[in-house]
């Protein structure tokens, strides 16, 4: 047993056990903290044969998906290995049997077989004569690209990234754990869970501003999923936000599929000027401040030449941090949608890469920036840390709509006055 520490994770205890009578032998890793809070899901895309050198440390209650083979590996006992080392073995747990399968279930044979050729276009056979060898391969040496979502509700889980954070093929999100995944971590007991269950879905979409945001009836609406079709159900809130007016909370989070989506609508009246907002950001401090974007609401980051036109993401109330951290999910899935490698290392993509590694760094505050909200319908906001006094890094300024912009809205036709139909003379 060895206690050792992962750079830019946590201690972790190896283990190692061999037999000499028998040769039977195990290795796995065990952490030696803490369960996190919340727990992680790190999301790589491997483009090269340098990204299968990438560590993994895969915790016992961690689960491994590669949706490009359809291939999950289920919570078992933990590893310290790389992308490649975990695509080996899986490689020879599933080729181990095939002989046997061949003969009782020709089937899952065939299935298997199907995946076992893919995962060798990625990882050739030592034995493979024609496959080039270790030392022949270069980390510049393009592959079929895939990807591997590491995700751990224990949050005990790590898969590198190169250089830094700013890393445009590495993505960490966090999330809040369910109730099935506290009891399955052993964190709450069983008879507890329905509570917890209770509390967690009759609560607002946004749990964490719920001593500031006064608490409103819940209404549920009945739907379909979008993704799956099955039955699901839509709530909506309204709640008030202090120092602006009030919104309209919308989520919909299906159970099936796991589908989720949350959008927000304002509330009031439609406000007779525009607003723009301008933030300089400086610190982290700053990238927590709650953040409505409407989907009225353009959105600019200067620095990076990043520019969201109306309508991008829909209405969104989240952290500053949070809108980037959606914007850079978006804009990661289509620069790495490439079917083949061409596609990925094309000069396009090599740009696009540039960018959202520059965007990673605005998303740390690891250099400071300016964002820039334009709504013509003054319905979108920006947490002010000094209210009710002004925030010195923060200029509101409001402005009269153009013609074309009350055009674009539909206001130039809207008539609230007068509508009723003249009397009748006969």
């Amino acid at each position: 047993m060895l206690l050792t520490s992962i750079p830019y994770f946590r201690e972790v205890i190896v283990m190692s056990f061999r037999c000499e009578h028998c040769g039977n032998q195990n290795n796995e890793i065990q952490s030696a903290s803490t369960i996190r809070e919340r727990g992680t899901v790190y999301t790589v895309k491997v483009l090269n044969q340098g990204d299968l050198d990438r560590q993994l440390v895969k915790a016992e209650t961690a689960t491994v998906m590669i949706p490009e083979f359809d291939l999950t590996i289920p919570p078992h006992r933990g590893q310290l290995t790389t992308i490649e080392g975990i695509l080996r073995d899986t490689m020879q747990d599933l080729g181990g049997d095939q002989p046997l399968r061949r003969i009782q279930d020709p089937p899952t044979y065939e299935k298997i077989e199907s995946l076992l050729q893919r995962l060798k276009e990625v990882v050739p056979d030592d034995d493979d004569e024609a496959a080039p060898t270790m030392k022949e391969r270069k980390a510049e040496d393009p592959i079929k690209p895939f990807t591997v979502i590491l995700d751990d509700p224990a949050g005990s889980s790590f898969l590198e990234f190169k250089d830094s954070m700013a890393d445009p093929k590495w993505t960490l999100r966090e999330y809040a754990r369910t109730s099935e995944q506290n009891i399955s971590l052993g964190l709450i007991k069983p008879e507890n869970a329905e509570q917890e269950r209770l509390t967690q879905k009759e609560g607002p979409p946004n749990p964490d501003d719920e001593d500031e945001l006064p608490a409103e009836e819940v209404f549920v609406f009945p739907g379909i999923c979008s993704s799956c079709g099955h039955q699901v159900d839509t709530r909506m809130k309204k709640v008030n936000i202090p120092y602006f007016k009030d919104i309209i909370i919308m989520s919909t989070n299906c159970d099936i599929c796991g589908y989720r989506d949350n959008e927000v609508k304002s509330g009031g009246a439609i406000s007779d000027k525009g607003r723009r907002i301008t933030l300089k950001v400086e610190d982290a401090e700053d990238l927590s401040r709650d953040i409505l974007k409407s989907e009225t609401c353009g959105l600019q980051i200067p620095e990076i030449d990043l520019v969201l036109h109306a309508g991008t993401l829909g209405g969104r109330f989240t952290t500053v941090e949070g809108i980037l951290t959606q914007v850079y999910d978006e804009l990661n899935e289509k620069v790495f949608r490439g079917d083949s490698v061409g596609a990925a290392d094309s000069s396009d993509n090599r740009e696009f890469e540039i960018f959202l590694g520059r965007l990673k760094e605005v998303m740390t505050a690891a250099q400071p920036f300016t964002l820039i909200l334009d709504d013509p319908l003054a319905n979108s906001y920006l947490q002010n840390l000094y209210a009710p006094d002004p925030d010195p890094n923060m200029e509101v300024i409001t402005y009269d709509r153009t013609f074309e912009q009350n055009e674009d809205l539909g206001l130039n036709d809207m008539k609230v006055e007068g509508y009723e139909p003249p009397p009748r003379t006969d």
